[in-house]
């Protein structure tokens, strides 16, 4: 029996880019909502919305009798669960399967079997995958250890049982370091906590998270996908993927490929899935990775698959879903060109990251022209609320070598017009800016290692620095030309000045604007671009180069945006500029005696009162937003001079919690 008409279990991104491919399998589709999600668009893009209950998932999306219901209610004959929320429920999937609905996704078995951690490792060694190599078990003395670090191959870490917080590890290169460390280790452990037991497993250097697109049918048949490359992840949550991996060969892809395949065979897999291998950098044998775990369902960053290799991987699972065999085979599946997955969150990146929400004022993703996709599940007006994950959409790019995909991403981030929420396309412009980045020499601690102060913007090159001189004296030209053609001025009317003075940080920068002339600091500029005051995007063109700037005036001149940093630019005509040392500039006040609220949330706990003495880093409240607990700390010590919030309220955004002396 085919599926007539689709339930999609989910909300947001995931549930919009279900709907485009089932619409254009001509399937009907029905999608559910909760209170806070009412007017979300992929409520209004289903053919049929059904209400499931208030905001929270826990009373919403992550209820199976309400799906069931909803599914009853409108005849829908399959579900899919996108991902997160049911997707991994094997309760949910045999639900269904009792109710006769159809699940579109794996088996029941095999979401049970790969969500166990331990079973799923002892599949894996058994279906002959690559498995961390480990000794757990007692190890009787050193010499033990050193027979076991042996087989295991260098490097190992030595870890003590009850080990936690860094203690209890040692790192062991050769034989001479296990000799030394195994006895200190076990010392360490039985001062520390009580228990001398030691594991011994293989240190993955340089680690890398790659992971393999698996794709199977109810019919025994199952390929894989080729890889993505996820490394660059901040705190465990990845945020730029890519497909195929620099780092893999062809021999490599076949060899991870196939164990996955076996894995997926030996636990009789179908629908599409995820192997998650962990994969040593340093090992150029190309023989170093091994399984973490597997997703039994769609992955955030299945759009890079599919622009490689050309398959619809939600087209497939529903074909999988109703009883069709595969329609290729192993031999049939290529790589073609690159592709980049760079996700958009609602988060601050120059304030440490911190969950942002509220209102979409401006939404304005770059046009999905030429290699360039936009994956979203909001509008211009939305809210991003703090019920959910914190990801806007997400921004992929294609083209036929990386690098031309990854300065495909600067152009297109460039264009990535949002207001309201803080977002961090600075940030995933800086990345795809990096060198190191670009080299492809990544590991899954690169955020960490690269940016351990926080992020502050990109980093600007001198020659951008001009081009934003000139674009801003240009902009600032066409405002005074606007100014001038007012009506009911004295005197005859005066021209625009074209000598003007930028200064962007503590540079300053002599630009001349002469008809087409322009030259910055002297030099001559090959510029071209329009502007029209009230504009917010600028596209200029310097010779062969496109560069889009975002613009936005100030007080006394323009804050311009672009390639992963913002520039404010001081722009005066240059008769006025060298008046410009009298100009006194406002300095703002110093805030760091108050303990500010970073984001709207819930203020669950208040640690201090009125009078009481705090130690710089002392946990002073807790904020809960995004489902996260946000612990706010003492920057500095002192005294509590007053407390203006209490247990329960809800904050806005800087509201100030407590002062201090």
């Amino acid at each position: 029996m085919a599926i007539t008409k689709i339930l999609i279990a989910n909300r947001g991104e995931i549930a919009c880019r279900v709907m485009r491919t089932a619409k254009k399998m001509g399937i009907k589709t029905v999608a559910v909502y909760s209170d806070a999600d009412a007017r979300a668009p992929h409520v209004l893009m289903a053919d049929e919305a059904v209400h499931i209950g208030p905001s929270p998932a826990a009373q919403s999306y992550l209820i199976a009798d309400k799906i069931i219901a909803a599914c009853k209610a409108t005849g829908a004959d399959a579900v899919h669960p996108g991902y997160g929320f049911l997707s991994e429920r094997e309760s949910f999937r045999k639900a269904l399967d009792a109710e006769g609905i159809i699940f579109v996704g794996p088996p029941a078995n095999a979401i049970a079997a790969m969500g166990d951690k331990i079973e799923s490792k002892k599949l894996a060694l058994a279906a002959g995958v690559n498995v961390v190599p480990g000794f757990v078990g007692v190890i009787d003395d050193t010499e033990h250890a050193v027979r076991i670090s042996n087989e295991i191959g260098y490097p190992v870490m030595m870890k003590a049982s009850a080990g936690g917080g860094g203690k209890g590890m040692r790192l062991a290169y050769d034989e001479q370091d296990v000799r030394e460390g195994f006895e200190a280790t076990k010392r360490e452990g039985l001062n520390s906590f009580g228990d001398d037991r030691v594991f011994i497993e293989k240190f993955i250097e340089s680690p890398r998270h790659i992971e393999i697109q698996i794709l199977g049918d109810q019919h025994g048949n199952i390929v894989y996908l080729n890889e993505r490359e996820c490394s660059i992840q901040r705190r465990h949550q990845k945020v730029v993927e890519e497909a195929p991996s620099p780092f893999v060969t062809p021999k490599m892809r076949k060899a991870m490929g196939e164990q996955c395949v076996a894995l997926a065979r030996a636990v009789g897999y179908f629908s599409a899935g995820t192997v998650e291998l962990i994969v040593s950098g340093a090992d150029t044998t190309g023989e170093g990775f091994y399984f973490l775990e597997m997703n039994t369902r769609l992955q955030v960053e299945h759009p890079v698959t599919e622009e490689i290799t050309g398959v619809d991987l939600v087209e497939q699972m529903i074909r999988v879903a109703n009883g069709e065999a595969l329609a290729f085979t192993q031999d049939e599946v290529k790589i073609n060109g690159w592709s980049i997955e760079n996700r958009v969150y609602a988060e601050d990146p120059y304030r440490g990251f911190l969950p942002s929400t509220g209102r979409l004022i401006r939404y304005n993703p770059p046009e999905a022209l030429d290699g360039v996709r936009v994956d979203d599940g909001v509008e211009e007006g939305g809210e991003v609320s703090i019920f959910y994950d914190p990801m806007i959409a997400k921004l992929i790019t294609w083209a036929p070598t990386r690098l031309e995909a990854i300065d495909k991403q600067i152009a297109a981030l460039d264009r990535f017009e949002i207001e309201g929420p803080g977002h961090n396309i600075d940030f995933v412009s800086a990345l795809m800016q990096h060198e190191r980045f670009r080299s492809g020499n990544i590991t899954t601690g690169f955020i960490a290692e690269e940016y351990p102060d926080g992020f502050q913007g990109a980093p600007a090159s001198g020659e951008l620095l001009a081009r934003l001189a000139a674009i801003g004296a240009f902009a600032a030209m066409a405002q005074a030309d606007r100014a001038r053609r007012i009506d009911g001025q004295l005197g005859k009317r005066l021209p625009p000045p074209t000598d003007w003075q930028v200064k962007i940080g503590d540079v300053l920068h002599d630009v001349e604007i002469d008809g087409d002339e322009v030259t910055v600091d002297g030099q001559s500029m090959d510029m071209a671009l329009e502007y029209t005051p009230g504009d917010r995007l600028i596209e200029a063109e310097f010779g062969e180069d496109d560069l889009a700037v975002r613009i936005a005036p100030i007080r006394s001149g323009f804050v311009l945006t672009a390639h992963g940093a913002s520039h404010k630019l001081r722009i005066l005509p240059a008769h006025a500029a060298r008046h410009a040392s009298h100009m006194i500039e406002k300095i703002p006040p110093d805030l760091s005696r108050f303990l500010i609220c970073p984001m709207p949330g819930l203020l669950i706990a208040l640690h201090v009162a009125e009078g009481d003495k705090v130690e710089a880093g002392q946990p002073l409240a807790v904020i809960e937003a995004m489902k996260m607990e946000n612990i706010l700390r003492a920057q500095k010590a002192g005294v509590v001079k007053s407390v203006s919030a209490a247990q329960g309220e809800s904050l806005a955004v800087d509201a100030i919690i407590l002062e201090m002396e």
